[in-house]
């Protein structure tokens, strides 16, 4: 419960136009600090919990364990975990070609299903929370 508490709140930061990318180039320092907050996490384990029922519990452990022997004492990027886990699933599956749409992109696609009779429509679109704006005066004389 607490857990789905932190998607929410995470999803909610994502949907706002000032959110970012879970991975993106960085040229400063100050942009470093701004890539690891909350967002980038909790959207991070997210996305992990995702590929890891889509790929089953086994496989994702494997490319886990390629990854980790493979990086062992070093650096690595995301792209090293995508190719471990692409190594797993011998070709079967674009792991990193799947898993760059989520990580390199900032919000969360909305998927909308309407069913008419026996006719059933899907609609995918980015979520962007809009704010509307609301009419407000102020005394011009109090400015």
């Amino acid at each position: 419960e607490d857990f789905l508490n932190l998607i929410f709140k995470a999803m909610m930061k994502d949907s706002l136009n000032s959110s970012h990318p879970v991975s993106s180039a960085v040229q400063s320092s100050e942009q470093i600090e701004e890539m690891f907050d909350a967002l980038s996490y909790i959207k991070g384990a997210s996305l992990l919990l995702m590929l890891k029922h889509y790929l089953t519990k086994d496989v994702f452990q494997a490319g886990i364990e390629v990854y980790l022997h493979n990086h062992n004492y070093g650096s690595a990027q995301s792209d090293d975990l995508w190719d471990s886990m692409n190594e797993i699933t011998n070709g079967t599956l674009d792991v990193k070609k799947l898993m760059k749409t989520w990580i390199l992109q900032k919000g969360f696609p909305l998927v909308t299903v309407v069913r008419k009779g026996k006719i059933i429509s899907v609609q995918q679109e980015k979520f962007l929370y809009r704010v509307e704006p609301e009419n407000w005066t102020s005394d011009a004389r109090l400015l």
